[in-house]
């Protein structure tokens, strides 16, 4: 099997939920952190939104979330569905219309705000809807949209305010008879985010979603993100995830899952362990490792590849990795291959070595996993 295994002291102990289904993809109990994302196209536009799912689901979305801010977009939202390869969330602000809609063109939930949706009735309306459907819904709790009467209550938003609006929009859901549900109670600041979901976890036993909300650009909003959503789920806390960035959605897909990945919660595709390069060097290690990023991006079985430019730490690295190289000198370093050392090779030929290594090792891989569950 991999060299990229879980050891005791890394296990990370889940917080108790109770499963609920997004289409066919479980969420909560013991199931696999789901990783989400959401398109920014505009949603009427069915033929560049179906792309941008694609795209996404091949960088691994579980999930995938699509604004229907009106008639036009749910309208859209059937053929979306129809040729979509994951599951469909249908974002509704505002008018519970929107949600009755998508729930007939086959959203698999429906993500619902308790600041807009409206009285109880029409939340109402839309848990009648997602009953005759079959879907989910996702209460989704914003600190920047909470009800006027918790923030007269408590002045301003804060994570009181936000799980007191969740609990009772889950009150509502369940005095109705409907269970399907997960929450999230989201924030653009870090701490309030983390307070608020800590509460949370304590309060329900429903599956939660994670997020920093409006985290930002790629840079700054992946370190809020990681900060956030890795301390939660160094707790145990979070079913699924969605990484919010000003950038394009299969970059919040890819920061997802090495987030995941970090804390051994999902293992997809190569994990690089890479030095950040010095004078020590034996090959340029940063155009290297942007290289293979590119070239390596085809696999999804979960292993480890090290690329260390010098003998410092690149052994000890390699001991550890599936596939591992370290530079030398001369023009050349040392290849090692399930923790072994096993042949030089040159600088000028090690990126094509080191994908079809990798590609050899995946092949086993998958064949071990197979041998395995038969």
């Amino acid at each position: 099997m991999s060299m990229n295994h879980i050891r005791p002291w890394r296990n990370i102990e889940r917080r108790k939920s109770r499963q609920i289904m997004v289409g066919n993809v479980p969420v909560g109990g013991d199931a696999p952190i789901a990783v989400q994302t959401m398109t920014n196209t505009d949603s009427s536009d069915v033929k560049a939104t179906v792309a941008q799912v694609q795209a996404a689901a091949e960088a691994g979305a579980d999930i995938v979330r699509v604004s229907t801010p009106d008639a036009a977009a749910t309208k859209a939202l059937r053929e979306v569905v129809r040729e979509s390869t994951v599951p469909i969330v249908a974002d509704i602000h505002f008018h519970y219309k929107r949600a009755i809609e998508a729930a007939e063109a086959g959203a698999a939930c429906l993500r619902i705000n308790p600041g807009n949706i409206g009285d109880e009735k029409r939340v109402k309306d839309v848990i009648q809807a997602a009953k005759d459907h079959g879907c989910s819904i996702r209460i989704g709790v914003n600190a920047g949209s909470l009800e006027k009467h918790l923030l007269d209550k408590y002045g301003e938003p804060c994570p009181d305010a936000m799980v007191e609006s969740g609990l009772e929009h889950i009150r509502i859901l369940e005095d109705n008879d409907f269970h399907e549900y997960k929450i999230s109670v989201k924030a653009s600041d870090v701490f309030m985010t983390a307070a608020a979901y800590q509460q949370l976890a304590e309060a329900t036993d429903a599956p939660i979603h994670l997020g920093v909300t409006e985290a930002g650009g790629f840079v700054s909003g992946t370190i809020k993100s990681a900060i956030g959503l890795g301390n939660l789920l160094w707790m145990g806390i979070g079913d699924t995830l969605r990484v919010s960035l000003s950038a394009d959605p299969v970059e919040e897909v890819k920061v997802g899952f090495e987030i995941l990945k970090s804390l051994g919660l999902r293992h997809r595709g190569v994990n690089i362990i890479s030095c950040p390069s010095c004078a020590r060097q034996g090959f340029d290690v940063i155009k290297t490792v942007d290289e293979l990023e590119k070239r390596l991006a085809h696999i999804h079985t979960p292993m480890s590849l090290s690329i260390i430019g010098c003998v410092v730490n690149g052994p000890g690295e390699a001991l550890m990795t599936d596939v591992g190289f370290t530079g030398g000198g001369a023009g050349s370093g040392m290849v090692y291959l399930a923790g072994k050392q096993s042949h030089k090779m040159s600088n000028d030929q090690m990126v094509d070595h080191i994908v079809e290594q990798v590609e050899k090792r995946a092949a086993e891989i998958e064949a071990e996993m197979a041998a395995a569950a038969e």
